[in-house]
């Protein structure tokens, strides 16, 4: 007899998906990362067309290689994506969506496009591609179904960033950005098959910038999710005493502000009560602003590490206090998978479908915030408690498998309306 998962296979549809990406993905970009894993283990012949920066991208090219049928890459230059930004600045297109342009890659997506089933776009920086595949198709080429996967309403976040974000040159940039990108997002949600997003929120943001009496194509949710088997608890490992957390891109200006408001006003909070807590910053490329907060004998700036998951495994509480942002915050899922008990502010977890104070505590705050994680940091059965819950939160909600399953079911939907 053959085994569930064979079977769930056989009962699926073959596809040939044409996954396009604007960046290399891999562990760190983990919604393309897995999506593509997920679908080829569903016996999906996946072909990822893509772009290097650098010579990272190009090792993450080969990794990514073991995960599907194909990868085609081409190098994207520094030189060039500043010269897309800057021809770019005149006009009424958003630097965002001209970042990643290539036009050898165009070529090869348009003449790979038309062999698969679907094609699948990410981001707003890879949206100028599936409008290039379209054309093609307009001009007599046969139309292959496109699926723009735009991950967050990038507007939502640049409108927060253009009044929180601690950076000069961040708040100066988008509000350089916001109008010209609420436009373009605006025109460009009803310009393919389906839209994603990975929340509600982010669905609502996208479809109240449509112009009035415009054709209303469907956004559907996609929800992040965790690979279970890589980020698990590691019961061999005891957690270091009164250890804090907070894990991202350091030089992502949502993470900056973060780790800076968490080093700079809610620690003084934390260290009037335990003067022993500490707090570890984990992630790549960190501003100096990120870098100058080490200067505290009780704060760690790591930089890049090859494996986030011990920093997570070890540490007593994961702290998220982000104060603006869009989408889903993978940093608290991949937390609450290795059963480190989570102290977020609201807007990290506006997408998840937690109950607070069960699955993770949430506080706005500095006060609340500091208050919460002094909680935990004096219980360590309350750690417990709610480090167990988050993990079988994620477990039931978050598993790519399922993700992988309800994107193909988009999938199924596209092709069907063309037939």
């Amino acid at each position: 007899m053959l085994c569930a998962c064979v079977i769930g296979v056989l009962a699926n549809h073959f596809m040939r998906i044409l996954f396009v990406v604007p960046y290399v993905p891999n562990l760190i970009r983990v919604r393309p990362y897995n999506l593509i894993r997920s679908l080829s283990a569903r016996g999906h012949q996946v072909a990822v067309l893509t772009v290097c920066a650098d010579e990272q991208d190009w090792k993450d090219v080969k990794q990514l290689e073991q995960h599907c049928y194909r990868v085609q890459a081409v190098p994207l230059p520094r030189w060039r994506s500043w010269a897309n930004c800057l021809s770019a600045v005149p006009g009424a297109t958003p630097l965002q969506a001209v970042y990643c342009w290539q036009p050898e890659l165009a070529r090869q997506i348009a003449a790979a496009g038309h062999e698969a089933d679907v094609v699948h776009i990410e981001h707003l920086r890879g949206a100028r591609y599936g409008l290039y595949l379209k054309s093609g198709a307009a001009n007599g080429a046969r139309r292959v179904p496109i699926v723009w996967d735009s991950v967050d309403c990038i507007s939502v976040l640049f409108r927060q960033a253009s009044g929180r974000s601690k950076r000069l040159v961040s708040r100066w940039i988008t509000r350089f950005e916001l109008g010209r990108t609420e436009r373009y997002e605006g025109w460009l949600v009803d310009q393919f098959d389906r839209v994603l997003v990975t929340s509600p929120a982010d669905k609502d943001a996208l479809g109240s910038l449509r112009s009035v009496g415009k054709l209303e194509r469907p956004i559907s949710v996609i929800a992040n999710g965790v690979d279970m088997a890589y980020f698990e608890p590691d019961y061999e490992v005891n957690r270091e005493p009164a250890t804090l957390v907070i894990s991202g891109k350091m030089s992502y200006h949502a993470n900056v502000s973060m780790s800076l408001y968490m080093a700079k006003v809610i620690m003084p909070h934390i260290w009037a009560k335990r003067p022993d807590a500490k707090l570890c910053i984990v992630g790549k490329d960190p501003t100096p602003d990120v870098l100058a907060l080490a200067e505290h004998p009780a704060i760690t700036v790591t930089g890049t590490v090859d494996n986030i998951r011990p920093y997570l495994q070890k540490a007593t509480v994961a702290v998220t206090p982000i104060t603006y942002g869009a989408g889903i915050q993978n940093k608290v899922l991949e937390a609450m998978a290795c059963a480190t008990p989570v102290v977020s502010t609201p807007q990290a977890v506006s997408a998840l479908d937690i109950t607070p104070g069960r699955d993770a505590l949430v506080a706005q705050e500095p006060e609340g915030f500091a208050a919460a994680v002094l909680r935990l940091l004096d219980n360590p059965q309350h750690q417990q408690q709610i480090g167990l819950a988050g993990r079988r939160y994620v477990e039931t909600h978050h598993q790519w498998s399922n993700v992988a399953a309800q994107l193909e079911g988009v999938y199924n939907e596209v092709i069907s309306s063309k037939n």
